[in-house]
């Protein structure tokens, strides 16, 4: 069937017009232009990426806050120093043990 004898069976009946109208839009509207349904479904992958990246930076703050929050006390400042930067007092020696 070609395209001629499609157009003249579309136009016999009385919705052709109609039909393709409805289908040239719907084409349209699901895959054309900045607010097709394709670009919707990429825009919510990439919201809920984000969403993703903004909790895990939450966590990661929220951790930083509580280990500002041990540092303030004189005791788990020294300690924090002594296990992170290797610190040490006077006239003591430190032994590093790998597990």
């Amino acid at each position: 069937m070609s395209f001629s004898e499609f157009w003249t069976r579309l136009q016999v009946r009385k919705w052709g017009k109609y039909v393709i109208t409805l289908l040239l839009f719907a084409v349209v509207f699901l895959f054309i232009g900045e607010q097709s349904l394709v670009q919707f479904v990429r825009r919510g992958r990439e919201i809920r990426a984000l969403e993703e990246q903004r909790d895990a930076y939450r966590a990661a703050t929220e951790e930083a806050q509580r280990e500002i929050q041990t540092l303030h006390q004189p005791d788990s400042l020294e300690r924090y120093a002594r296990e992170h930067y290797y610190m040490h007092a006077p006239n003591e020696d430190i032994f590093l043990v790998e597990e």
